[in-house]
């Protein structure tokens, strides 16, 4: 697999990552997202395997499915929950 998507795929996985981290569970039920943990746990699989993709070489559908993973997560749920955490009158 190519350096330079795995890398770009670790990064987006580990970026999901960290964001879901710094979300409170409540954000996500507010938002009506799956739960924190089940978010927590499909990014914290994304960017292990993705990491474990650039140190490795690793499969090209395991990339593909933690780039989704992370797409996903980026896409949808962060702008849903981070339109939940601003309080009225924010923009």
């Amino acid at each position: 697999m190519d350096l330079v998507l795995a890398a770009v795929v670790a990064g987006l996985a580990v970026w999901a990552l960290i964001d879901c981290l710094t979300r409170s569970p409540v954000q996500f039920q507010r938002a009506f997202k799956r739960t924190k943990g089940f978010w927590l746990a499909l990014t914290a699989g994304a960017a292990v395997f993705s990491v474990l993709g650039v140190l490795g070489g690793g499969s090209l559908l395991i990339a593909l499915i933690a780039a989704t993973i992370a797409g996903v997560y980026l896409a949808d749920v962060r702008p849903a929950v981070s339109l939940e955490s601003k309080g009225p009158g924010s923009w």
